[in-house]
């Protein structure tokens, strides 16, 4: 009989200072449980990995020393012909934990595909509750919760960047659908700019950068309002932070 497949969720950042406890305001216990009894995971970045199982072992003791549990790595690279070998473990019987680098696994995150293989030869999937930036950003955001689109990484090529914007916040507008994007993090700045000075004055954004770690902030206003704020040299403290961008065309 094959094995689970377990999508577990991960910290959105460090979690440093956060007590004895660090994981318990945003993995549920039940979930800390199961995780520390898988002893193969399968990672974005097995050192993110080895520290999230540290953080975990505070209060759940590990099955097994965690230089002991296996950690195959999944990233963006890997080829889909070596996707058999992650699953031949859980066609053997073995449970396993997918894990991300960051939030939840598979979603803005490598690992559909090793998902979509479990479902090809009748392994159980079970997704892990946990936190996900995308969906804390349009909660806290104020904006549509009811029509959303997550849209990725933008181009960086500013032209390109700048048509891109342009298409998606027609979208928004036609459809009333709020638009999600992400950027990587020493390009959030220009990211803010881009949207401040390209969409509509009305056009609503929020910034939503480090949810749930300490230094969490989220901010939604105006285009023109991001704009004068900008101007006036009030840049969000979101340098190298993980951040997620959302518009909302009025």
């Amino acid at each position: 009989m094959a094995g689970t497949l377990y999508l577990v969720p991960n910290t959105l950042g460090p979690m440093d200072n956060a007590g004895d406890n660090p994981l318990a305001s945003i993995i549920p216990a039940d979930v800390q449980l199961l995780t520390s009894q898988l002893t193969y995971f399968i990672a974005e970045n097995a050192k993110t990995a080895r520290a999230f199982l540290k953080l975990l072992s505070a209060t759940s003791p590990l099955a097994n020393a965690i230089q002991d549990i296996r950690i195959a790595e999944l990233d963006v690279n890997t080829k889909s012909n070596a996707l058999p070998a992650l699953l031949a473990p859980l066609l053997a019987g073995q449970d396993a934990g997918l894990i991300s680098e960051a939030g939840v696994p598979a979603v803005a995150d490598p690992g559909a595909n090793l998902v979509r293989l479990a479902h090809e030869h009748g392994v159980r999937v079970r997704p892990l509750v946990g936190p996900s930036s995308l969906l804390l950003a349009v909660m806290s955001s104020g904006l549509n919760g009811q029509s959303f689109a997550f849209n990725g990484y933008l181009p960086t090529d500013a032209a390109m960047r700048s048509k891109k914007i342009k298409s998606l916040e027609d979208r928004s507008r036609a459809e009333r659908q709020t638009q999600l994007f992400i950027e990587t993090p020493y390009r959030n700045a220009a990211m803010l700019e881009a949207l401040a000075t390209q969409c509509r004055a009305t056009t609503l954004l929020c910034v939503a950068t480090d949810l749930t770690l300490p230094t969490e902030n989220i901010r939604t206003q105006t285009a023109a309002n991001w704009k004068a704020a900008l101007a006036a040299g009030k840049t969000p403290d979101f340098h190298k932070k993980p951040t997620v961008f959302l518009l909302l065309a009025e």
